[in-house]
């Protein structure tokens, strides 16, 4: 059955209206030229994946007449990260990520609105008259194992003993016209609700959306507290709750803006061989296996839908590079300020290092054990635990977004015997292609590093070259004068100040 409802007059999604901002930036690159979904659009999108490289909406994808695809939603572009999580621009990392730290902690419930206002209902398909190949599945990495449709999406499923509702994001590789993988790590909250329904005797329902903006990308692609839901913390950021209705088929709740939503079930032992796939760690995730498939029951879709999709690579071309960086900042931080930590000076997890792979803190030392302290808890609090391989403490005249002036002081501050740490046997993913055989996934370890002048001796620490403060302010005064273009470099540590400014949000 193929049921069309009449869309209202000029209706736009959460992604319509977030693309307007976004084109008043000047940051939209609209592509009329037809690309192929087969790995040219994908190599474009890396080629241009730079610091400010634009959004990219291929408005002529081949093979699909009507339809669109979107990449580089937000890339490595603080202006973008800012207007996804409502805040006026800043001029530094660690501004945006205490505007987060604050709006994360502000959860709001969502609305629940009647279906007729769901823009994806403007197209309704069940049975077998639904072909999920319609739409413009991507292929970005020549050893990928099909197309994918899910990369920049969120999934939703239920934990069937305590109702909770997860928002999460996984890789969707297409199976057939109504079949579609569902790619979930160990210990994701998508495979502990699935085995709980699993171990019932019951398929899991589901439900997979594109064509979302890029916030609600941020909160399905970001670790958040197991017991809690995304659509919350999505509401909190915004400022205003998210507008849900209720699926006629599932019993889940979906949000009213996107653009296509797929529904159906994960039944018991049914797999198929899905991958590999390019992942965010810039190496092929694990090969080929056997990996549990959406049955698509129903298929709803807005007239002419743009696919989302976020392309997992090396550097600053990875789409979740810099969302995950200050997620996953904001987050460790509000854990040691809840933990009691005084000093805390900034947070920042690097983007091109797969966004999670290395955390660095700046702290104010206060006492004996402070750096060793903030290490361990950093490495192992809720939102530092998974996959994080490196946590580097540093003291607080190194800016933690500058990775010069972090090996700097790894380089000049650290003693290799005495300032690294291992923990082992820590939570980490069966994509990290480093540990090997892979069946010791998704088991890893950890490195602490004190990179933090050494407490015992820090009144007699070899003193370090400072700038004057009269003597910078008058060159940069004068930078044009010397003939020099924009401004002098912005510096915060002088030799005439006894500690330097602290960033605010």
């Amino acid at each position: 059955m193929h049921a069309k409802v009449k869309p209202e007059l000029e209706r736009k999604s959460g992604l319509d209206r977030w693309l307007e901002k976004v084109e008043a930036l000047g940051e939209l690159k609209r592509i009329e030229a037809q690309v192929d979904p087969d790995l040219e659009a994908s190599t474009l999108t890396y080629l241009v994946g730079s610091q400010k490289s634009p959004v990219l909406l291929f408005e002529n994808v081949k093979g699909h007449p009507g339809h669109k695809a979107l990449y580089n939603m937000i890339g490595c572009n603080l202006s973008r990260f800012c207007l996804m999580i409502g805040a006026e621009p800043v001029d530094h990392p660690l501004k945006a990520v205490r505007i987060l730290q604050q709006k994360l902690g502000r959860k709001m419930a969502p609305v629940e609105v009647s279906a007729d206002k769901a823009i994806a209902n403007e197209n309704v398909v069940v049975g077998d008259k639904i072909d999920i190949r319609m739409f413009p599945a991507q292929r970005m990495w020549p050893l990928d194992g099909g197309k994918y449709l899910g990369t920049g999406d969120a999934v939703i499923t239920q934990d069937p003993e305590s109702g909770r509702i997860n928002v999460g994001t996984y890789r969707m590789m297409i199976k057939g016209p109504r079949e579609i993988g569902v790619y979930t790590s160990p210990g994701k909250d998508a495979t502990i609700d699935r085995e709980k329904w699993w171990k019932m005797g019951k398929p899991m329902p589901i439900a997979a959306c594109y064509g979302i903006d890029p916030l609600l990308f941020l909160v399905a692609a970001t670790s958040l507290p197991k017991t809690e839901c995304e659509y919350d913390y999505y509401s909190g950021i915004a400022g205003a709750p998210i507008e849900l209705f209720k699926s006629d088929h599932t019993g889940l709740p979906l949000p009213a803006n996107a653009e296509i939503i797929l529904e159906g079930h994960v039944y018991p032992d049914e797999t198929f061989a899905e991958g590999p796939f390019g992942e965010f760690t810039g190496y092929y995730g694990r090969p080929s296996g056997a990996t549990p498939y959406m049955r698509v029951e129903k298929l709803r879709y807005r007239s002419n839908p743009t696919l989302t999709c976020a392309l997992m690579a090396d550097g600053a071309a990875n789409e979740a590079g810099l969302f995950w960086a200050a997620l996953r900042s904001a987050g460790i931080w509000a854990d040691l300020e809840k933990l009691g930590i005084p000093g805390i000076q900034g947070v920042w997890s690097i983007p091109e290092a797969a966004g999670w792979g290395i955390t660095v803190v700046s702290i104010k030392q206060m006492y004996a054990g402070h750096a060793p302290q903030v290490m361990a808890l950093a490495a192992q609090c809720t939102a530092g635990a998974y996959f994080g391989k490196y946590v580097i403490v540093v003291d607080e005249d190194i800016d933690p977004t500058n990775i010069h002036q972090v090996l700097w002081a790894m380089a000049t501050r650290s003693r290799p015997a005495q300032s690294i740490d291992i923990l082992r046997e820590t939570w980490s993913t069966f994509l990290d292609p480093s540990l090997n055989p892979p069946e010791i996934r998704p088991w890893g370890s950890k490195a602490l590093i004190n990179a933090c002048m050494d407490y015992k001796y820090i009144k007699s620490f070899s003193k370090r070259t400072k700038l004057s403060k009269s003597a910078y302010e008058l060159v940069a005064k004068r930078w044009k004068e010397y003939g020099f273009e924009g401004k002098a470099p912005e510096i915060s540590v002088f030799e005439d100040d006894k500690f330097p400014p602290k960033i605010e949000g």
